[in-house]
């Protein structure tokens, strides 16, 4: 059988928040095809894929990405399936195209992580995998595992090493996938709208680097695109180091009279929009000026918001919905809401519509799937419109201040145990005297919808919580100063802080 003659020993790729990720070490022609053909076998038997039905492909520019490209191109030839390939496109581009097609899509992308690592995204045809699809993919790509390893390696379509024998050859990109999103944001906003606004876009290893610009073009602004690269940049939009602040500010400083300076993550499908100043407003806030400029009705957040976003829904008769930690989570919220329009958005700033939303006469239709663009806009036009700096927009929401970080390759049994833990209240109130003991911050309110929240009667917020796709532990803050919120970090990712206590007692 060929799973005995494998020269190296798999590891399966697992689901985090959001599409399965992991090293490309690991991801294998085998692993990937594996999942891939997994996947569309659920389809079949589980969202109406006919034979010879059409399969939308995309991905970002990891140097990986060809490779497991071809590699799920071939699975959907195999499969007896037709593809529309969009090249590399954001992710919430060739999500677009699909849903005009009510067609499934695969995106190749690892998101903002380090370029040693990928993943794949699956959607069906009505959007995003969610939680409740994954024990039926789990159960679809297992099949396929077994039928797989069980072929002689002389049969096999598979070397002993897990590279394919004969990959297909990646088709020519169907313009149509990025022309399509561009006019999804031209045929609603007018094309003078940003007139006289310089922005300066970081271009880096953005996949949506050259469309973000034709966009804004068209809506009028003067672009100035900057740090284009060819080698990978990890920029996560959750944890903007002080390097990365004070490249920002550099480019501010660097391109005087700008209005703003905006990018996105490796798949763009997570905003960076930063002020006139130079100072990046996280995602968690900047969904606000998005839920505003649109006339959200209601809006699913994930529980590591900042708290302000409580207090504005409240203020703007917003219904609120907290939810835990990932795009799917904020889609079933959407789904369930009495109230329209819908909106969610997360901490990483991808915003996500529920629903068609009515604006300047025009329809913008709904994209319930992270998207960068979207903010990026609203957060442009709300100044814009309103003659302010976006530094004044952003001065004008409720005075409360995020931080976040995280901590690298911590070791899986240890996110493993506070995974067990962490659905008992009982469990986890212990493992937080326990962190805490011996601290100035008093007792807490304990709030475990996905992972460790205190609320602390100072009005400090303390939030842990292990990545759901990475081997990371990340903190997240809510204070009534940046400094504040900011020291909460430090406080939490120090060699002896609050992260590294937790996890001492978590093997203890």
């Amino acid at each position: 059988m060929l799973k005995d003659n494998l020269s190296y020993s798999p590891v399966e790729l697992a689901f985090g928040t959001s599409g399965l990720r992991g090293l490309v070490t690991d991801m294998t022609d085998l692993e990937c095809y594996i999942n891939a053909f997994g996947f569309i076998a659920f389809l079949q038997k589980h969202d109406n894929l006919a034979p010879g039905s059409t399969i939308f492909v995309a991905g970002d520019l990891r140097k990986s990405t060809p490779r497991i490209t071809q590699v799920v191109l071939t699975a959907i030839s195999d499969a007896g399936m037709k593809v529309v390939y969009g090249g590399s496109v954001p992710t919430p581009a060739i999500a677009y195209a699909a849903s005009l097609a009510a067609a499934p899509c695969i995106m190749v992308t690892g998101s903002h992580i380090p370029a040693d690592r990928n993943g794949i995204k699956f959607y069906k045809s009505g959007g995003e995998v969610l939680k409740a699809d994954e024990a039926a993919i789990k159960e679809a790509v297992a099949e396929v595992r077994a039928r797989l390893y069980e072929q002689s390696t002389e049969e096999s379509s598979f070397d002993t090493d897990g590279s394919h024998k004969q990959l297909v050859i990646i088709p020519d990109t169907d313009q149509g996938v990025a022309d399509g999103y561009i006019r999804r944001y031209t045929d609603v906003f007018m094309e003078d709208a940003l007139a006289g606004k310089q922005v300066v876009l970081y271009q880096h290893s953005a996949v949506g680097r050259d469309i973000i610009r034709t966009l804004l073009e068209r809506l009028g602004a003067t672009v100035i695109p900057v740090a284009r690269s060819d080698e990978f940049v990890p920029i996560d939009t959750e944890n903007v180091t002080e390097k990365e602040a004070a490249l920002f500010r550099d480019f501010v400083t660097q391109n005087p009279g700008s209005f703003a300076v905006v990018s996105t993550d490796g798949d763009s499908d997570r905003p960076f929009v930063i002020d006139e100043t130079g100072t990046f407003h996280r995602g968690d806030v900047l969904g606000l000026v998005v839920a505003k400029y649109v006339g959200a009705q209601f809006a699913g957040v994930p529980i590591s918001a900042n708290d302000a976003v409580n207090t504005f829904c409240e203020a703007h008769d917003i219904g609120l919905e907290y939810t835990k930690i990932g795009s799917p989570y904020v889609i079933v919220a959407m789904q369930q809401a009495s109230r329209t329009p819908t909106v969610g958005w997360e901490v990483n700033g991808g915003f996500l519509t529920g629903d068609d939303i009515e604006l300047n006469g025009k329809t913008l239709k709904a994209l319930p799937t992270r998207d960068a663009v979207l903010p990026i806009i609203c957060a442009l036009l709300t100044a814009s419109e309103s003659g302010k700096k976006l530094s004044e927009v952003f001065g004008e929401l409720p005075r409360r201040y995020t931080g976040g970080g995280l901590i690298d390759d911590v070791p899986q049994n240890q996110i493993d145990q506070f995974k067990v833990q962490s659905g008992n209240k009982e469990a986890m109130q212990d493992l937080a005297d326990r962190v805490f003991e011996g601290t100035s911050f008093g007792k807490a309110e304990l709030d475990i919808t996905d992972g460790l929240r205190l609320i602390f009667e100072s009005g400090d917020v303390i939030h842990l919580r292990p990545s759901g796709n990475a081997p990371q532990f990340r903190v997240y803050t809510n204070a009534d100063s940046q400094e504040r919120a900011d020291d909460l970090v430090t406080q939490a990712l120090d060699e002896s802080g609050f992260i590294a206590k937790l996890l001492s007692l978590l093997v203890a």
